[in-house]
């Protein structure tokens, strides 16, 4: 094989492993980019807050069935392999995604319509709480020596695909429809178009090869044993969870929340928001696998140092910057900025987060730290509407970014120090 049929191979290798990456974010920023149409389908009320937070907490329920997911796929996964599980993952999830795309309105079907939309959150949250860790485990063990930061950014990167597609999709929409249509059905064209994907993301993914690192180990730990060693390791997991909280309160405040902030708190035009939320996610694709190679070169730590750190300095000051005088260009460069801190310390901590994970149960501990992390993250919408409602500070949302913040800044050193305590045969980060 030659060395560009090579790289070629590993290319495809990367876009099949990540599709359902991209399907599950697909439909998650969805989620934040219809949340008032969704609110009047599912949750109606009076009271416009009301509503919408009942969106919101929909939404954040279906992190809380992440961490079950986390333990119970990943268990599967570290027993019977990356793709086989990778593969029942993206059905499961698959099952979500038509429910919510399908469902009926309140006035249609009454209190089953949002109980249905609920169980579709739920099936989505506990197929999530693996896939992540699954994509992000068998990136790291197919990179090459030396590359695996920038292999497992990818990770990463193939949601910042799925946030721009979805993101230029609401703006086609909402240039091609009017508001009353876009309310009454057009807001579930694009979850028409994730359910439509779904075969051609299950063909690709069938194709995967198991990684030769899980093919040479001989013991494969059931659910007890794998339960066993993450009790052995629980501060490692919950550091792993305190430096994820970093990544998942960033990512859902700069993208999912980013055009209902726009519309209801700025009052911006929607079309600004999504314009705004799609040069975020180029932005974000950008950044994640350079960050991802340089902490190859230079270590993760220094990076998530200093972005934990930018983030603490600069967060609130720029949001109170914006909402002074909101404007797009305004909009456009504080969320950039954040953009950057996002895309920076995420680059480096997925990769770190694989490699202080024990080996044996690799997909399970990551998944599990990843998921508790993500019910904090997951919640941002609803905390951030919570604070801004609560406080009448219209920038509060840079309150929970910076709690966010404290936790990867604290996670970071409390876990770099305890691996400078194990043996010198520990891998390096």
């Amino acid at each position: 094989m030659t060395s560009s049929s090579g790289r070629g191979e590993t290319v495809r290798t990367v876009v099949r492993v990540t599709s359902g990456n991209f399907l599950e974010m697909f439909d998650f920023f969805l989620f934040g980019i219809y949340a008032n149409h969704i609110a009047k389908a599912f949750f109606p009320s009076q009271d416009e807050f009301a509503s919408l937070m009942a969106t919101f907490m929909s939404f954040a329920a279906g992190f809380l069935m992440r961490p079950i997911g986390a333990v119970v796929m990943g268990a599967f996964v570290d027993r019977v392999g990356r793709r086989r599980g990778l593969i029942v993952t993206l059905g499961i999830m698959a099952m979500g995604t038509i429910l919510i795309a399908f469902v009926p309105g309140y006035g249609t079907i009454g209190v089953l319509a949002p109980l249905l939309v609920l169980l579709g959150r739920l099936l989505q949250g506990f197929s999530a709480g693996v896939e992540l860790g699954g994509v992000s485990v068998y990136l790291s063990e197919m990179a090459t020596p030396g590359h695996k930061g920038f292999y497992v950014a990818w990770q990463s990167a193939s949601q910042q695909v799925a946030i721009v597609v979805a993101a230029l999709l609401g703006f086609g929409i909402n240039k091609a429809l009017a508001p009353a249509t876009i309310s009454e059905w057009g807001w579930r064209i694009p979850f028409w178009i994730g359910s439509s994907i779904v075969p051609f993301i299950f063909l690709i993914r069938r194709s995967l090869q198991e990684t030769e690192d899980f093919q040479k180990r001989t013991h494969r730990p059931d659910l007890r044993e794998v339960g066993r060693v993450l009790a052995a390791n629980w501060s490692t997991v919950l550091g792993g969870m305190a430096m994820v909280v970093m990544t998942t309160v960033s990512f859902y405040v700069i993208t999912v929340y980013t055009p209902s902030f726009g519309k209801n708190v700025l009052k911006l035009a929607e079309t600004d928001s999504l314009l705004v939320t799609t040069a975020v996610g180029l932005s974000n694709f950008i950044w994640l696998p350079l960050s991802g190679a340089l902490s190859d070169r230079i270590g993760r730590k220094p990076i998530l140092i200093a972005f934990c750190t930018l983030s603490l300095l600069t967060v609130y000051p720029a949001l109170a910057w914006l909402v002074r005088e909101p404007s797009f260009g305004k909009m456009l460069a504080v969320e950039l900025w954040l953009s950057v801190i996002y895309g920076c310390y995420n680059g480096a901590m997925i990769v770190a987060l694989t490699e202080v994970v024990p080996a044996a149960v690799r997909t399970t501990g990551f998944s599990l730290a990843y998921s508790l992390a993500t019910i904090l993250g997951g919640s941002s919408l609803a905390v951030s509407t919570w604070l801004i409602h609560s406080t009448g500070d219209k920038a509060a949302p840079g309150y929970w970014m910076g709690f966010a913040a404290l936790c990867g800044l604290w996670a970071t050193l409390f876990l770099y120090r305890r691996r400078a305590a194990q043996p010198a045969s520990q891998p390096a980060g």
